[in-house]
């Protein structure tokens, strides 16, 4: 991401700087398939954790796990803990990452109306 031209204040120079700098961040965390598809399950409601793996076909434990945490941080999943024996963990999405759901699914609309065109470019571009 590169900042556009801006005319501002230092101080306002400085903040666009900071959230370029905090976009390409979260941009690198999110745009992996684990993240994606975590995103994409949670957005049917809210899971526990063995639930969430179920759901998303070949994770890992620790894959889901550190994508969790990673989505947690970023204020993208909230992670619920009910005092009870064994404790109950819960994750559901925020209302941030309701918001990214809603572009992730806008991606999955595009690339399904464009499937024909990339096999066609990659069958030809591999020589198929």
């Amino acid at each position: 991401m590169v900042t556009k031209q801006f005319s501002g204040t230092p101080e306002e120079q400085a903040d666009l700087r900071r959230a370029d700098s905090l976009a390409r961040e979260i941009f690198s965390d999110v745009a992996n398939k684990w993240a994606l598809l975590i995103i994409e399950v949670l957005g049917e409601g809210t899971l526990r954790f063995s639930e969430l793996r179920s759901e998303v076909e070949g994770i890992s434990h620790k894959m889901l796990t550190q994508n969790l945490r990673m989505l947690e941080r970023n204020g993208l999943v909230e992670r619920t803990v009910y005092p009870t024996v064994p404790p109950k963990v819960e994750y559901t999405l925020t209302e941030p990452g309701q918001g990214l759901r809603k572009t992730v699914d806008v991606m999955c609309d595009w690339t399904h109306r464009n499937i024909g065109h990339i096999e066609a470019a990659r069958s030809g571009f591999d020589g198929g």
